[in-house]
């Protein structure tokens, strides 16, 4: 028994069955010249790179990313396909088009263009008349759009980015144009265009594309430094500088990185370079946890046992700092206490995982087995003991963050 409430104060203070892995002395912390910034190694998820990653910026021309997400995802629902075709109004025309001067396919006034090439006209050239057009294509307006761009955000894991229109323009007559996002939640986009749609995630990688007998280039200089960038998109903001969201692969490794806060276009491309070649060459995967491996035991009250083995459903690799790697640990948190009967493969709480300080892995775990109810007797001893323990550590519960 006395092992049971020692077990029951570790997890009251918001983990259990801690499990360190020694390594040496931390390396010189790697810094970035971008305010904001977040990297992830993308079949672990690991966090390679992390500042001010929840810091709320505008997106600029970064939320063409997400007028993109809701048109993959539509393509993918069969609501659209590459051949439906949109027209193009005045606004779209005076708006993003020629007469704006800004990033555009050029698209023709009163013309109809297909969803495949203003898909194109947005990855290649960052269409700002090929945004609008699809807004007022597949919503009523551009603003009801905007609201299915945030919706579709929440839908992701985007829990605080928003979005006002489709092309992240500014507006002079409304400081908060164009929406907020930050760097964690920018990388979780690109994560999700390039894992749930590859067949359309190309069209980012795209060399070239001609419209209205226009030839233009790739915008993102990325590409052109043949390092295995084939995404996604830029953006700058007055008063915030130059940001970049940036996808590679190379030698069987994909990162993900969003970086914003830049002083100019020639800085935003070496950081983006440096930043992408450190994450590639300074890390090596390791195995913490085997496929099936029991992580830990989880408190059942009310059952016919008193724990429950927690697992994985796939084998936990983190990226670790191949020289002088930080001391990595793992913890187990969950709400206390899980009350039997409890499902075999139940989602009962996550596995946390530190190199040093720094969070840079967190996935589910499930329980093992299944826990029936347990005896009258059993249940009524540990609702005794519950009700103790509630009463005794009420003090150590979690509390929710500061929004």
């Amino acid at each position: 028994m006395p092992k049971r409430l020692i077990l029951l104060f570790l997890l009251l203070l918001g983990f259990a069955n801690v499990t360190a892995f020694a390594q040496p002395a931390a390396p010189g912390a790697f810094d970035t010249k971008a305010a904001q910034a977040f990297m992830i190694e993308a079949s672990t998820g690991t966090i390679l790179l992390a500042k001010n990653e929840d810091q709320l910026i505008s997106p600029a021309s970064l939320a063409k990313l997400m007028t993109l997400d809701v048109v993959f995802d539509a393509i993918g629902r069969g609501e659209i396909n590459l051949d439906t075709e949109y027209p193009v109004s005045e606004n779209a025309w005076r708006t993003g088009g020629a007469p704006s001067r800004a990033s555009t396919m050029f698209a023709a006034l009163k013309s109809r263009i297909r969803v495949g090439d203003l898909i194109q006209g947005i990855a290649v050239q960052q269409a700002n008349d090929a945004c609008i057009v699809l807004a007022e294509g597949m919503s009523v307006s551009e603003r009801e759009f905007a609201r299915r761009m945030t919706a579709r955000a929440r839908e992701i894991g985007m829990s605080r980015s928003t979005f006002t229109n489709s092309t992240g323009l500014p507006d002079a007559d409304d400081p908060n144009a164009g929406g907020k996002v930050s760097a964690r939640e920018m990388v979780m986009l690109a994560q999700d265009l390039q894992e749930k749609h590859p067949d359309l995630y190309k069209y980012f990688g795209q060399a070239d594309f001609t419209w209205n007998k226009i030839y233009q280039r790739n915008k993102n200089p990325m590409l052109l430094l043949n390092i295995g960038v084939d995404g996604l998109g830029l953006g700058f903001a007055e008063g915030e500088g130059f940001s970049i969201v940036a996808s590679i692969q190379r030698d069987g490794r994909r990162l993900f990185l969003a970086l914003g806060g830049l002083k100019s276009d020639k800085e935003r491309i070496e950081e983006t370079r440096r930043v992408l070649e450190w994450g590639l060459s300074n890390f090596k995967s390791q195995r913490i946890f085997a496929d099936g491996e029991v992580i830990g035991d989880a408190s059942v009250y009310g059952g016919a046992a008193s724990t429950v083995g927690l697992q994985a459903k796939i084998p936990v690799d983190v990226y670790v700092p191949i020289e002088t790697p930080d001391r990595l640990s793992a913890r187990i948190v969950y709400r206390w206490p899980l009350t039997a009967p409890v499902a075999a493969g139940y989602e009962a709480g996550t596995l946390r995982v530190f190199l040093g300080a720094r969070l840079v892995r967190e996935l589910p775990l499930y329980t093992k087995e299944s826990v029936e109810r347990g005896t009258l007797g059993r249940r009524a001893f540990d609702a005794f003991m519950e009700l103790t323990e509630s009463l005794l550590f009420s003090w150590l519960w979690d509390k929710p963050l500061p929004t």
